[in-house]
């Protein structure tokens, strides 16, 4: 009995979010043979092209009323962007898109979106009560939007029963790969990861391997004392050197941290120094003991510590991983 996968077309829509899916299930095909029963269907409004982000259109396989009664194993929605005057990146979520997906979540199986997919399901009122995940950079928005959701925006997918929600674009393949790997076993999935040149791997609870300084703070002070931390990063930088330096009280620093960015300084700083050490990781050859040092972690040990509690890994595992020096 054939698997029904749908996936949502609509203009403007992620190409990688449309087309990374397909190609995970293909490749299973070609690795189990035809106990890879998945039937991949591109669902629009209209039979016509649909236009994507990046310019390439893309014809449906059916419309959404073509599909009125079937049962529909799993259905995958992917997201839309834009950006504002300042460059800033929304979720855009269409009325229509949201009831189609509505209507078509009554009859399916398992929920699964990728990147910012993850705002239809909300809004379409499929993630109440649930833990989410989307592309960091709408996370804030989903979490505003959306309060009924707990959107943890660090790792790369979540699942949460029979809704399944991915981050960032190619997190779209994690995503696939544990789909294929709860229908067919890890020993499966793993043989598509090696077709795909993946990490064979990567556990959902790692991070999007980026530290992301969000959200972009409102007042000049604040500014000013994120610029300051970056460039004091191997000083302690206690809350003590943090109030010294925005003039203003200890109790009022933490007021606004919270206020304005979300999180603590402690938690701001231990960020801000991952996001170097992970650059220096990538780009050149220091030992763990001068990053440590250099971006004031002290020991290894400490910056082995954040790296878990941020990035989901070491920081060995990810020089290994990203490094692009020779």
């Amino acid at each position: 009995m054939e698997r029904l996968v749908v996936i949502v077309l609509f203009d403007g829509v992620d190409l990688l979010d449309v087309t990374g899916p397909p190609e995970v299930f293909a490749l299973l095909r070609l690795e189990i043979g035809e106990r890879a029963d998945y039937r991949v269907v591109l669902a629009a409004e209209t039979a016509g092209p649909v236009t994507t982000s990046a310019g390439v259109r893309v014809l449906p396989d059916a419309t959404f009323d073509d599909l009125a009664g079937r049962r529909i194993d799993t259905l995958i929605v992917p997201g839309r962007v834009e950006r504002d005057a300042d460059r800033r990146v929304r979720a855009v979520c269409d009325p229509e898109v949201v009831e189609r997906v509505r209507e078509l979540a009554a009859r399916t199986r398992r929920l699964a979106s990728v990147c910012v997919g993850a705002h239809l399901l909300a809004d379409a009122g499929l993630l109440e009560g649930r833990r989410a995940t989307t592309h960091w950079s709408t996370a804030a928005q989903l979490a505003a939007d959306h309060p009924e959701v707990a959107v943890d925006a660090d790792p790369i997918f979540i699942r949460d029963g029979d809704v399944w929600t991915g981050a960032g674009i190619t997190a779209c393949l994690d995503l696939t790969l544990a789909l294929v790997a709860d229908d067919f076993g890890e020993a499966a999935a793993l043989r598509v990861a090696r077709q795909l040149v993946m990490y064979l791997k990567r556990p959902s609870g790692q991070s999007q391997f980026s530290v992301p300084l969000e959200p972009v703070s409102t007042t000049r002070r604040m500014d000013e004392l994120r610029l300051y931390i970056n460039a004091h990063l191997a000083e302690p930088l206690t809350i003590a050197d943090l109030a010294r330096a925005a003039h203003v009280g200890e109790r009022q620093l933490t007021r606004v941290f919270k206020t304005e960015l979300g999180t603590t300084p402690a938690s701001y700083v231990e960020s801000a120094r991952v996001e170097v050490a992970r650059q220096r990781l990538e780009a050149g050859d220091d030992t763990l003991e001068r990053i440590a040092t250099s971006c004031g972690f002290g020991t290894v040990d400490t910056l082995i510590r954040a790296f878990r509690r941020k990035l989901g890994t070491t920081p060995t595992e990810y020089r290994n991983r990203f490094r692009t020096a020779a």
